[in-house]
C-alpha cells in the first residue's frame, strides 16, 4: 500500500463509518468539489456498509452533511478502477505510459454502460481518477 495521508478529520469520519456500519475501512478521501466522503473498504464488504436499500448510506448522509460513496478496495489498479466504476459493465483496463512518463488507465466499457461509467456530473470517473492517483500514481483514467 502507498504511502497515504489521512487528515484527522478523515479519521474521525472513519471512526463514525466503522462504528455506524460496522465495517472496518481502509481509507477515507473527502472531496470538497463534489461535496462528497468516498470510503473504500475490503472487498465484499461494500453491500454491509450500505445496508438494506442503502440505509446506512443515508442515515451517514444525514448525519456528515455529505454524500457517502463506498467503493471496494482492489489489489490492483484494474480492480480498483473496475469497482469505483461499478456497477458499468468494464470490459478491460489497460494501463500504458505516455511519451511523457505519465500513467494512464484506459478503461473499455460496454457502450450501454458508458454513461454509468462516467456517472452523474462525471462524478464516477472522478472517483476512479481520485483512487487511481492515490493508490498507484496514475494520472488519468480515460472512458473509451
Amino acid at each position: 500500500m502507498p504511502n497515504i495521508r489521512i487528515t484527522e478529520e478523515e479519521m474521525r469520519y472513519i471512526a463514525l463509518f466503522e462504528s455506524f456500519t460496522g465495517v472496518p475501512t481502509k481509507d477515507c478521501v473527502y472531496d470538497p468539489k463534489m461535496n462528497r466522503l468516498i470510503f473504500l473498504v475490503s472487498p465484499g464488504q461494500a453491500g454491509l456498509a450500505v445496508g438494506r436499500a442503502g440505509s446506512k448510506i443515508k442515515q451517514l448522509r444525514q448525519l456528515f452533511g455529505k454524500n457517502i460513496e463506498v467503493v471496494e478496495y482492489g489489489e490492483t489498479p484494474e480492480e480498483l478502477i473496475k469497482n469505483c466504476l461499478f456497477p458499468a459493465k468494464v470490459k478491460t483496463v489497460k494501463i500504458t505510459k505516455t511519451h511523457d512518463g505519465r500513467k494512464i488507465a484506459i478503461v473499455v466499457v460496454d457502450p450501454a454502460h458508458k454513461g454509468l461509467a462516467i456517472g452523474k456530473e462525471g462524478r464516477n470517473i472522478s472517483r476512479a481518477r481520485i483512487l487511481a492517483k492515490r493508490y498507484f500514481d496514475i494520472d488519468n483514467v480515460i472512458i473509451a
